[in-house]
């Protein structure tokens, strides 16, 4: 689930990155505790590393949607 948040974060939906980081870090922790089974690690860091991608993404694309606006609407 998390590997699929991740992608769904930097296809088409920012706020599942937020949900694929923070339930990564979680599991990745519970992963290294041995509460969880280590076979799924790699998976787990990789939908964690494409949910920070995929916020990262979606703020710098916030960012140049204002600075865009900010700059239309300062030559009128």
């Amino acid at each position: 689930m998390i590997l699929t948040f991740g992608i769904l974060s930097i296809a088409c939906c920012p706020p599942f990155g937020i949900a694929a980081w923070i339930m990564g870090n979680t599991d990745l922790a519970q992963i290294e505790a041995g509460m969880m089974d280590p076979s799924e690690k790699g998976t787990t860091n990789a939908g964690r590393i494409c949910g920070i991608i995929g916020t990262i993404l979606a703020i710098i694309g916030c960012g140049a949607q204002l600075l865009i606006f900010a700059l239309d609407f300062s030559q009128m």
